[in-house]
C-alpha cells in the first residue's frame, strides 16, 4: 500500500536507511547458527563484507549531517 509522501518527514530517510542496514546485519548475525545462512550469506563472515558495512555506515552518517534534498517541483 501507497501513502503521499510527507515532505516535512524528508529529514528521516536516510536515519531509517542505517536502521535498515543495521537491522539487516543483524537479522543474519542472530540467525548465523542456522546451517542454511552460512550458505546463504556465504559473504557474511568475511572481512570484505565488513569493511564495506563499515564504511556504508561512515556514509550514511555523513548523509545524516546533511539536509535532505529538496524535490525540484
Amino acid at each position: 500500500q501507497f501513502h503521499d509522501f510527507n515532505p516535512a518527514e524528508r529529514h528521516l530517510a536516510e536515519a531509517l536507511r542505517t536502521l535498515r542496514l543495521i537491522h539487516y546485519a543483524a537479522w543474519i548475525a542472530q540467525r548465523w547458527h542456522d546451517p542454511a545462512f552460512p550458505h546463504a550469506f556465504s559473504w557474511f563472515d568475511s572481512p570484505r563484507y565488513w569493511q564495506d558495512h563499515i564504511l556504508n555506515l561512515r556514509e550514511q552518517i555523513a548523509l545524516m549531517d546533511e539536509p535532505p534534498l529538496i524535490q525540484a517541483g
